[in-house]
């Protein structure tokens, strides 16, 4: 059994609202899906990006393409000496030069996981532009980013923890606040 949340955010059902939601707003922001790419950004992120992918390849009977992303070796909280330089942090050998790049994350907080991700894609080459996309806004920036699609605006206290659930690594779905010290919880 795990950690009672201080609060449920958002259930199965508001989840899949807030992806549909914000798929239509990629498709209608980027009038269509020709030149898409989503990158997730692992883990949660990545599951995100495929179920936001799926949904715009019914939208408009066009796939854009999705891949995953280990930011690791860009992150800025590790030691050189813990960083693994593999050059495979994405997925899959894609192109993303001229491409409207869409980066998909849970929750967006300081920034530093989005900076390190935008990092790892320039590093792939040019983009034509980079949206971000995420599910929670919870605030409390180090960075000057903005998301571009937003399930929803969070205020939380830094000493709250927010996790958005997906049944691949969580057995549930939904978004829940917990204490900060928590690493896990079902809902």
């Amino acid at each position: 059994m795990g950690i009672e949340p201080k609060a449920v955010v958002m259930d199965k059902d508001g989840l899949r609202r807030a992806i549909n939601r914000i798929s239509f707003e990629i498709v209608e922001k980027n009038k269509g899906a020709e030149g898409l790419t989503l990158i997730g950004i692992r883990r949660r992120g990545a599951v995100i990006a495929r179920r936001i992918a799926e949904k715009i390849s019914e939208i408009e009977g066009v796939s854009p393409e999705c891949a995953e992303i280990d930011i690791t070796p860009y992150r800025d909280d590790i030691p050189e000496e813990g960083k693994s330089w593999s050059k495979t942090v994405l997925d899959k050998n894609i192109s993303i030069a001229g491409r409207t790049v869409i980066i998909v994350d849970d929750v967006l907080f300081t920034g530093r996981t989005v900076r390190a991700a935008m990092n790892a894609v320039l590093d792939r080459g040019r983009a034509k532009c980079i949206q971000l996309a995420v599910i929670i806004d919870r605030g409390h920036r180090e960075l000057p980013l903005r998301p571009d699609f937003i399930g929803k605006n969070l205020p939380t206290s830094l000493s709250e923890k927010v996790q958005v659930q997906v049944t691949e690594y969580d057995g549930t779905e939904g978004v829940v606040i917990l204490p900060l010290e928590t690493k896990e919880v079902t809902l």
